[in-house]
């Protein structure tokens, strides 16, 4: 009994002290800090499918969340989503908008795009001011039918393979043995079998490996000198390659984690070569609920046993710090989700012939948001996809590509354990800096999230020496209806940044200053998308030519469906109405066609418009406004004029402008700021047609099309639901049979969705996705099989 008492107040007393270790809550609160001002986005994007003919259409689904809670976030209200080349060239780039952490669209492939395989990567302006490895990326591979391609662009090339060493904890130290993790990749991206040797200087073998499971394998060695190492690894056909080893150091330090049961978790740290002074682990998961403790030296090993139920699910970091706060050794530690969404897919029956109906049947643990595809899985493409469970758990906060990650969330076995603890030491990487967590100050961000709609930057030049112009008042306005004015005052850079709402499709905008005062100055819009690439390289990509025929069948079948299949936008257009303007409700409107019309603009304005007077000082047309706060007052400088919304600052050519071409005037009679720009009243004539009718504009004024958030567009699907419709002689030989971004299931967790298979006989897979606004993610697969009509 007194033993136990002892051990329970030495127990109390190493807890405690934990508690108080002032450096340990140093580096605790320091976390928190810098967690609680660098909040994250995660993106998930379903893709459609992953293969692709050009001019077929990429449909997509994109789920926005939390990345440490994995809940839906409603932050950015735009996201942006592109394809890229080996060379990271964009050979697509959109804008699409988001609404609760959600949203969808679709893309065509250009017939210009040449065959190969590309990266889709996503994400939003907020996610810029991290690096680019945060972005959601996938890999697709493109076809060109038109365009001739070599199906094995790297056969000439001398064959290699990547293989990478990585010590546990980040480090090797001479006479301190180490779990050394390996990953051999061919160029393909996928695994390899092989087998293999470290040897020494004198080629002596000082240990041998082979991988367990998708080219990845650990195996302990204990280096005993500082000597350069390397390995001699052994392909499956018994070709040798050699590859260095990481360089041992004097002294260090090496991490090792191991389990200890089921609930806890062990992690050693043993120094090489050094003596004195004090360790800490920080430990966190997707950097919640950090974890700081002091570990002391006995002789020259420190362990900390942790309970793991301190540690969130998914990925975690354990990091080992100086007593200067410098990290020493970092390795990432797995913790399998108690919960996921256990999504069933079901159709009634294995098989179906064209042009019939089937049932799909979806089932959940809860009430969730999901999206399905359903395409067909030729011999030209595969079946391989995307998974959003594993992504949220494991490979978003991993380094490199994960080859088939659904593999670790399948049935739990002691062996699977081992390679996932494999994979966590050999992708380790972190989602934030060391000197930002540790340095003076909150972290400064260039970009921000776009809350409320789509940022446009546009560049403002000094048109004799292309200098910035700071300080300068600029105005955008899209030629549109209804109307919408921006403004901003350049930055320091020159840039004027402005927030489009609403601002859909591909339209012309015009940008400009106040000519009247500033007319030396030309434009350039700037690109929103992001200009830093991840360091993942995408696979050779190979076709097998004897599969040329069915690419053929497969081409001819897109272009017949492109020539015959309708093409349906939805309709989502706001109601316009005659009092919808950007500035709100007018104070006056006048329907010129109700009063009668005069010959001139300025008579017309003198004749019935009160709210505004014309003046005319040294030869030149001004108006003033009423301040309707101060009764029988006028403003003293000229109001915002705008015709068609468009700002018009040259009032003499404007009075030019035939009155009969001019279908109404609404005046605001109070100031007006336009961002930061202030404006003594509005002005604003409209045409019949919000065409400007004629009117030119200043050649310095710069008029280009932009590319808004894309204009919805549905997915089209035939019905065959009468026996017209069955008989039909309009060809449907569409390989993507049904796309549904956005399905809600009931409370239950239950679906019922319905569709029609087409033409294209073959086999097909049912992929859905989706997660809870608990952040319970899941992802299920089914298939079935279409055989030709009997008549």
């Amino acid at each position: 009994m007194k033993s136990f008492i002892c051990f329970c107040a030495v127990l109390v007393s190493l807890v405690t002290h934990a508690q108080d270790d002032p450096m340990s809550k140093s580096i605790r609160d320091r976390f928190n800090l810098y967690a609680g001002t660098a909040l994250q986005e995660k993106m998930y994007v379903h893709l459609d499918r992953p293969f692709y003919l050009v001019g077929e259409t990429i449909w997509f689904k994109a789920y926005n969340m939390d990345g440490a809670r994995h809940r839906f976030l409603d932050l950015s209200k735009v996201a942006y989503l592109e394809v890229l080349d080996k060379d990271n060239n964009a050979v697509i780039q959109t804008k699409f908008s988001l609404a609760a952490g959600k949203g969808n669209g679709s893309v065509s492939i250009p017939t210009a795009v040449v065959s190969g395989n590309y990266k889709v990567r996503c994400y939003t302006n907020w996610m810029k001011n991290f690096s680019p490895d945060y972005f959601f990326e996938t890999n697709i591979s493109v076809i060109n039918p038109f365009i001739k391609f070599d199906p094995d662009p790297d056969a000439e090339r001398e064959l290699s393979y990547d293989v990478q060493f990585f010590p546990e904890g980040g480090y090797l130290v001479k006479n301190v043995e180490s779990k050394v993790a390996f990953r051999a990749v061919g160029a393909d991206g996928k695994g390899i079998a092989f087998r293999g040797v470290v040897v020494n200087q004198q080629q002596d073998t000082v240990a041998s490996f082979r991988p367990s499971r998708f080219g990845i394998g650990s195996f302990n060695w204990k280096p005993e000198n500082t000597d350069t190492y390397q390995a001699i690894v052994t392909d499956d056909k018994g070709r040798q390659f050699k590859y260095p080893l990481p360089q041992v150091m004097e002294q260090g330090y090496v991490m090792q984690v191991t389990d200890t049961d089921q609930d806890k978790v062990k992690i050693t740290v043993i120094r090489g070569g050094l003596e004195g002074g004090s360790i800490y682990l920080l430990a966190h998961t997707r950097q919640l609920n950090p974890i700081a403790e002091r570990l002391e030296f006995t002789g020259n090993k420190a362990e900390v046993v942790l309970n793991k139920s301190k540690l969130g699910e998914g990925v975690s970091h354990l990091t080992i710090l100086n007593d200067r706060q410098k990290p020493i050794c970092e390795r990432l530690y797995f913790k399998r989700p108690a919960k996921q969404l256990n999504l069933e897919a079901r159709v009634g029956k294995p098989e179906f012939v064209t042009r019939e109906k089937v049932t799909l049947n979806v089932a959940g643990l809860e009430k969730s948001n999901l999206s399905v595809s359903v395409f067909l899985t030729d011999s030209i493409s595969t079946s391989e996809h995307a998974d959003i469970n594993s992504y949220m758990y494991l490979t978003s906060d991993l380094k490199g590509q994960v080859e088939n990650p659904a593999y670790y969330f399948g049935e739990v076995t002691a062996q699977k354990n081992i390679e996932l603890d494999n994979v966590m030491i050999s992708h380790g990487w972190r989602r934030f800096k060391w000197t930002d967590v540790f340095g003076s100050g909150v972290p400064k961000y260039q970009f921000i999230p776009e809350y409320d709609g789509h940022f446009v930057h546009a560049k403002v030049l000094n048109a004799a020496d292309n200098t910035p112009a700071a300080g300068i008042e600029t105005f955008l306005g899209p030629l549109d209806f209804p109307a919408a004015i921006y403004g901003s005052i350049t930055n320091k850079e020159g840039e004027a940044t402005f927030e489009l709402k609403n601002f859909r499709g591909t339209k012309e905008i015009t940008v400009q200053t106040n000519l009247m005062k500033d007319s030396t100055y030309k434009f350039e819009i700037l690109s929103p998308f992001a200009k830093d690439f991840s360091e993942q390289t995408l696979p050779s990509f190979q076709f097998d030519k004897t599969k040329d025929h069915d690419l053929l069948t497969r081409s001819m079948n897109m272009q017949i469906g492109n020539s015959y299949a309708p093409r349906v936008f939805a309709a989502k257009k706001a109601a316009l109405t005659d009092s919808l303007t950007f500035f709100g409700l007018p104070d006056e409107k006048y329907f010129l066609d109700d009063y009668t019309r005069f010959p001139t603009m300025e008579e017309v304005l003198r004749e019935y418009v009160r709210g505004v007077m014309v003046r005319r000082r040294n030869k030149s047309f001004h108006f003033r406004m009423i301040d309707k706060l101060i009764p029988n007052t006028f403003y003293r400088t000229d109001p915002l004029v705008i015709l068609d919304g468009i700002p018009i600052f040259n009032i003499d050519k404007f009075m030019e402008v035939d009155p009969l071409k001019i279908k109404k005037i609404e005046l605001m009679s109070s100031r007006y700021l336009l961002g930061l720009i202030q404006f003594t009243g509005i002005v604003s004539f409209s045409t019949y047609k919000n065409d400007m009718a004629g009117f030119e504009l200043d050649p310095k004024v710069l008029v280009t099309p932009y590319d808004g958030v894309q204009a919805e567009r549905e997915f089209y699907a035939p019905k065959y639901d009468s026996q017209t419709s069955s008989a039909s002689r309009m060809p449907d030989f569409r390989n993507l049979l049904y796309w549904a971004p956005n399905i809600t299931t009931d409370e239950n967790g239950k679906a019922q969705i319905q569709f029609f298979t087409s033409d294209q006989t073959g086999n097909y897979q049912i992929v859905v996705q989706g997660i809870t606004d608990n952040g319970v993610a899941g992802s299920s697969t089914a298939s079935f099989s279409i055989g030709k009509r009997t008549l």
